[in-house]
């Protein structure tokens, strides 16, 4: 699977208080100092306390990657401080279960089934 084109992720610490729409979008422009011009989408994954910032351009991502050294404070309300994980995002890994298989089956029969469907779904 490919990962997403020009996009980033930036994972807020799930044990720190909540964070409101309002504030990841200023720390979006002062911590990140990125221009609003140059970002294509942001979209906020709130039970997961996520982040995705889709640039125009992929210089943007490793840039700012680079820059943060993929980690960066997040101050709260109340003073307290927390770390934001930046990763390029990705499609991640997913796990599936095949169930009714008997043991004949060798992992090499579902390796190439299975890769089958990954040709198709690209």
């Amino acid at each position: 699977m490919e990962e997403r084109q020009n996009t980033i992720v930036c994972e807020f610490d799930t044990s720190g208080p909540r964070i409101t729409a309002h504030h990841i979008h200023d720390w979006i422009y002062e911590s990140l100092r990125l221009p609003e011009s140059d970002i294509r989408m942001k979209q906020i994954d709130g039970p997961r306390r996520r982040v995705y910032i889709k640039f125009h351009s992929r210089g943007w991502s490793y840039a700012v990657l680079q820059e943060t050294e993929g980690c960066v404070e997040f101050r709260h309300d109340n003073g307290e401080l927390s770390l934001v994980n930046i990763s390029l995002a990705g499609m991640g890994i997913r796990r599936i279960r095949l169930a009714g298989l008997g043991p004949e089956v060798k992992e090499k029969t579902i390796s190439e089934t299975l890769s089958l469907y990954e040709k198709c779904t690209k």
